[in-house]
Order: structure tokens, then C-alpha cells, then sequence
């Protein structure tokens, strides 16, 4: 209701609030006080806040993987049926045609009740995924950082929006640690004494971002030829799975810098490391 009416929403930093306190002794008028001061003086340290129209492009993109999840399950389903008739069925139910031909099975009635359920639930779920992805479309292309981060190979159109909207204003990330950190893909330390120790990742950013973001360094690590060679060496090293969210961190601070310093794939890899690390804003 307050976005409607057009109210902005601050939300204070409670730790440098009390940090900027000239006084200890605390109650509520005081404390009242003293904000309303920082307001008024313009030193007021907010929080960020995600803007509502990046709310609600993330709220589409859960909404579109929940249905591929739902589509894929319905899939699975219905390759049970083919393995429990043992009849042979090698193509994909991707088009009008193979569903078709799929429907067009002679099958035991009660298995073919199943199938034809089966198939229009999946034809619905299909139908609002292409409706969420063309909604999805119209709004990357109207947007130039979008539009950026699309030049590098492996960052498709639901990838590109997920970093743009879930990072929102990257000029509040010091350091590409940080990033890192924000998304949930920086390692986990376990120090003691002089011994420095890293397990798991944290995990403590988006889960969405991370997925997209794996499944998008599978396609970088094909096309890019540095990421290639830094993902068979830690895949020979160690493993294929931590391989795959090593690459999606160094592909998500790529993106960060791409953002950050507002150039294209071409230019990124014309720059040296250095020039690429450093941090354009004071």
C-alpha cells in the first residue's frame, strides 16, 4: 500500500544508528530523536531495499522454475508409463507432434487415462511457461544492463535478469568477495590458530540465482576459453560438482564487473586482470 501511494520506505541500519549516537542512555524519545535528526541532516544510513518492479520480475522467474519443475516431474510420469509397457518411444514431448504421436499409443485403458491426463496437464504447464518467458523477453529487452550481459557466452535472457534484479545497485558491493558472499557462493572458513580451513559453500543468498547461475557455467565453460580450461582443471582436481560452482563464481563476478564498470563481453576480455579487479567507484 505504501508503494502504491507512492511513499518511500526507508529502512535504518540499527548497528550504525547506535554507532552514531552521541549519547548511551537509551529510551524511546531519545532514540526517536536522534533519527529524526540523521534524517534531517541526510546522514541516515538505510539499508538497501529491492526495488518493487525487481520483486516482481524475481517473483515471475520462481514462478516460471516452479513450473518447469512441475512439467519435468509430469514428464518423468509419463516415461514410467513407457517403461512399464515396454513399448519404445525416442523422441522428446517437446512438440505438438510427438505429444501426438504419444497420445496416438495403444495402451491398457487405464494407462491410457493416466497418459492423456498426463499430457493436458503438461500442454497447460507448457502454455504458461511460454506466457511467463515472453513476459520475461519484453522486459530484458528493454533493459540495456540485460541487454550487456547477454554478449557473454553462456548468460541467457533468464540468467541475465536474475543477476541484474538480484543484485539490484552494484555499486553497494566493495569487492567482488563480496558479491560472491551476497550470492552464497563464497566458501565457508573453519579456522583455528595459524590453520585456515574452507568447506562448503554458504549458500546464503538466492537459491534460484545459484541454480540458473550452474546451469549457465556449463554453457560458459563451452564457449569461453579461459573458463574452459579453469573448469577441467578443478574438474580433474576436484570433481565435477565443485568445478561447476568455482565456474559459476567467476562467472557471476565477471557479470559483476560487466555491471560495475559498464562494458560489454568484447571489452571485458580486451582489459587486463588488473584493470578488471579494480574498482572504478570511490
Amino acid at each position: 500500500m505504501l508503494f502504491e501511494l507512492g511513499i518511500e520506505v526507508w529502512v535504518g541500519d540499527a548497528a550504525e544508528i547506535s554507532r552514531l549516537a552521541k549519547r548511551r542512555q537509551k529510551n524511546d524519545r531519545r532514540d526517536a530523536e536522534h533519527i529524526l535528526d540523521l534524517m534531517l541532516k541526510g546522514e541516515f544510513p538505510k539499508l538497501y531495499r529491492t526495488e518493487v518492479k525487481s520483486q516482481e520480475i524475481l517473483r515471475l522467474l520462481r514462478h516460471r522454475n516452479k513450473l518447469v519443475k512441475h512439467s519435468t516431474m509430469v514428464k518423468n510420469s509419463l516415461r514410467r508409463i513407457l517403461i512399464e509397457t515396454g513399448l519404445l518411444f525416442k523422441e522428446g514431448l517437446a512438440s505438438r507432434k510427438a505429444k501426438q504421436k504419444f497420445r496416438d499409443l495403444k495402451l491398457p485403458p487405464l494407462l491410457a487415462n493416466e497418459r492423456d491426463k498426463w499430457l493436458e496437464l503438461l500442454i497447460q504447464l507448457e502454455e504458461q511457461i511460454a506466457g511467463l518467458e515472453k513476459q520475461l523477453k519484453q522486459e530484458a529487452v528493454s533493459d540495456e544492463r540485460v541487454q550487456r550481459l547477454l554478449t557473454h557466452p553462456g548468460v541467457g535472457l533468464l540468467t541475465g535478469l536474475c543477476i541484474v534484479h538480484t543484485l539490484g545497485e552494484v555499486s553497494r558491493f566493495a569487492t567482488t568477495r563480496k558479491v560472491a558472499a551476497y550470492a552464497g557462493l563464497e566458501p565457508m572458513e573453519h579456522s583455528s590458530g595459524e590453520k585456515r580451513r574452507y568447506g562448503v559453500i554458504s549458500k546464503a543468498g538466492s537459491r534460484l540465482l545459484r541454480f540458473l547461475l550452474g546451469e549457465a557455467a556449463h554453457m560458459a565453460a563451452r564457449s569461453d576459453e579461459e573458463l574452459k580450461q579453469f573448469f577441467r582443471r578443478l574438474k580433474a582436481k576436484c570433481g565435477m560438482a565443485k568445478a561447476v560452482v568455482a565456474t559459476a563464481r567467476k562467472l557471476l563476478i565477471r557479470c559483476f564487473i560487466m555491471l560495475r564498470d559498464g562494458i560489454d563481453y568484447a571489452e571485458f576480455r580486451q582489459r587486463g586482470i588488473e584493470a578488471r579487479s579494480a574498482r572504478v567507484y570511490t
